[in-house]
């Protein structure tokens, strides 16, 4: 199968960027100054990060469409204003999830941001769950180009003016070079910054306009980084089709509402969850000394039973040390809880400790 390039890949091949393959596109992981120093530059600055991978899935209709997603998400679409957005999943019957996603409300109908290695499957289930009823438009014309960091505002206002006067999780349609754009406030670093919606022709001279005014190209490495000092799980990892929302610790992003009246894909579940408690849950975990524990470690209490295992591990550029999340049985899970891990035969010790690593910084608003 050829692998796919986004309408920025000469810009990165330019900025002499390290690809892999992911979710069947070639992607920048890295670039010459390494993971470490872009994480940090992001924290302090503002990063740009090439998501065009990721599906922009618009869906058009009228007010049934609203009562038809509310079926399939555990969201309260109907009170939920113009141009707000809600971090939600897709998920089957017992609640397992395939995928995880932002869907904002257009005039017209929604735009739903999905996972690259998701995207295709997605629009399919979609699709089925809605009986084909509505125009969806799972879109390759669009880049997605997002910037993250305290100087993002500054940075990406000079350049689509009044986008400063969005609020986290709020976006609008915005003009670059006479072409509309899309600007929501958002993004997964834990920043406040942006993500842009753009025509794949213009993507690369917008681009070039932010790195031009101080930003600088980041890597999937560095986005890694600092989803994950945020505490934010990435789809594989944390979430798939054997986790649900409460066992992920994301019982927040279902709406109250729902969560009391049910009648989406998988409530049922979720509700047995609430009421009677997962027996697993996501938490974060702090290895002591030096040591990073990667994906799929195993998790130890205090004599040497398995309680679970590792989801995702890195060193902390931030935090300065190593950091952890992972699933492990709920009566372990209480802050400060010691554990062991078990890496390469050996067993270590480490804490069970609070999320977000990192305290996440967002402009909110009221939505």
């Amino acid at each position: 199968m050829e692998i796919k390039k986004t309408s920025l890949n000469k810009l990165h091949q330019d900025n002499q960027a390290k690809f892999v393959e992911f979710a069947g596109y070639e992607m920048p992981i890295q670039y010459s100054k390494g993971v470490i120093e872009e994480h940090k530059f992001t924290r302090e600055h503002a990063g740009i990060f090439d998501v065009s991978h990721m599906g922009q899935l618009f869906v058009y209709g009228n007010e049934n469409l609203t009562s038809d997603l509310e079926k399939i998400f555990p969201l309260d679409l109907k009170n939920l204003q113009q141009n707000c957005s809600k971090y939600s999943f897709l998920m089957n019957e017992e609640a397992g999830v395939y995928d995880d996603l932002i869907i904002t409300k257009l005039k017209d109908g929604y735009l739903i941001i999905l996972n690259a290695a998701c995207k295709e499957k997605d629009f399919e289930i979609l699709s089925t769950k809605l009986s084909k009823k509505y125009k969806m438009e799972l879109n390759t014309d669009r880049a997605l180009v997002a910037i993250q960091g305290p100087k993002s505002v500054d940075i990406l206002n000079e350049i689509i003016n009044g986008v400063k006067d969005l609020t986290f999780m709020t976006g609008n349609w915005f003009e670059f070079n006479d072409q509309n754009v899309f600007v929501t406030r958002s993004g997964y670093t834990g920043e406040d910054g942006f993500e842009v919606s753009i025509i794949n022709d213009e993507a690369e001279e917008f681009t070039k306009s932010l790195i031009n005014k101080g930003a600088k190209l980041i890597g999937l490495g560095a986005r890694d980084t600092l989803r994950l000092e945020a505490g934010l799980c990435l789809y594989g990892h944390e979430l798939d089709l054997n986790k649900t929302p409460v066992e992920a610790n994301l019982k927040w992003a279902i709406s109250k509402e729902r969560l009391s009246n049910g009648g989406f894909v998988g409530s049922d579940k979720i509700m047995s969850q609430i009421k009677k408690g997962a027996k697993q849950i996501r938490v974060g975990i702090k290895p002591e000394g030096r040591l990073i524990a990667r994906e799929k470690t195993k998790i130890f209490n205090l004599t040497e039973t398995p309680i679970g295992e590792i989801t995702s591990g890195t060193f902390g550029p931030s935090v300065n040390g190593p950091i952890a999340m992972g699933y492990i049985d709920k009566e372990f899970s209480k802050i400060d809880t010691k554990i062991l891990l078990e890496v390469r035969g050996k067993k270590y010790p480490a804490n069970i400790c609070k999320l977000p690593f990192y305290k996440k910084s967002y402009v909110k608003g009221v939505n």
